[in-house]
């Protein structure tokens, strides 16, 4: 008598647990993850979390990866407990499973509450950052727990949409999506920026009367930068360690890459130096998208500093 074939064994299931600190991006991230094809639920009872997940498949068919939002508003929180749980379901070999936190710091979680007029879940009859200290202390035992943490102060909506699909896009691009920017240290750091090279150590066209009020995008601009002697070997440099690592990204499945480049006030070096970049990686195959942060800032002599003597 023949053994009956044995159903295909399916791949674990992939579960991510989303939580963090309220005003941090929760909503933002589950609604990027069921636009990448995941499942998302919100505030679900944690009493019922096993039930959620130990979900059988009748059709044969792998199951959809399932996002579940969770925070201080949600019935039965108890990190302690969720995190127990949590354990109890890592140790079913069908089941793939990442806790995500989103993190902030208090002042800007302050100053989104303030702007958007909301009020703080655990904020009832005090000051709103007396509510984010106190959701801080319930919150930290899932903090200190979770393998991926994204900090969010310095980000907008679209750049934690970006992280989001860079993690846990379920299929990886076909082709890494690559992009060079510059940017002004006087105006803050890039917060997804992969690899950051500092222009600063150029001439600096911005004490030439001439050239202030162009950017890195004129050609009298380029010819200054150019003529720095430090200029060919530098870029010669930061091109061949660029182009050594983009192959070994895409072995390892990123999917996105950003090279920043900063000098002081984002208008003229690094322009210049992200255009050249750009233009090299075309050569080398590769088609990258230019994103000139602070190409339309003032120019201001506050932000430049001293100039050379």
């Amino acid at each position: 008598m023949s053994t009956p074939p044995q159903p295909p064994s399916l791949p674990p299931q992939r579960v991510v647990l989303v939580t963090g600190l309220s005003g941090a991006g929760k909503t933002t991230a589950l609604r990027v993850l069921e636009d990448l094809g995941w499942e998302a639920i919100d505030n679900f009872p944690v009493r019922l979390l096993e039930r959620l997940i130990g979900g059988t498949v009748s059709d044969g068919e792998p199951r959809p990866p399932l996002a579940i939002g969770f925070d201080s508003r949600t019935r039965g929180f108890v990190p302690n407990e969720i995190i127990a749980r949590w354990k109890r379901l890592c140790l079913r070999t069908e089941l793939d499973l990442t806790t995500l936190f989103l993190d902030c710091s208090g002042a800007e979680l302050e100053r989104r509450y303030n702007e958007t007029r909301r009020r703080h879940p655990m904020a009832q009859g005090r000051a709103v950052i007396e509510g984010i200290q106190a959701e801080r202390e319930l919150l930290d035992p899932l903090r200190r727990w979770a393998e991926a943490v994204i900090d969010t102060t310095t980000m907008s909506s679209s750049d934690l949409q970006q992280a989001i699909r860079e993690r846990f896009a379920d299929q990886p691009e076909a082709n890494m999506t690559l992009t060079v920017s510059s940017f002004g240290f006087a105006r803050g750091m890039p917060p997804l920026a992969d690899l950051v090279f500092d222009m600063r150590f150029l001439d600096n066209p911005h004490w030439n009367p001439e050239l202030r009020p162009l950017t890195g995008l004129d050609a009298p601009v380029s010819d200054h930068i150019r003529a720095d002697p430090a200029w060919d070997d530098a870029f010669a440099r930061i091109r061949d360690l660029v182009l050594t690592l983009l192959p070994r990204y895409a072995a390892q499945g990123k999917s996105y890459v950003n090279l920043a480049f900063g000098c002081t006030g984002g208008r003229h070096r690094s322009v210049h130096t992200a255009e050249a970049m750009a233009q090299a990686l075309r050569g080398a195959g590769f088609s990258p998208t230019v994103v000139h942060r602070n190409l339309g800032s003032r120019a201001a002599d506050q932000l430049e500093g001293l100039p050379q003597s």
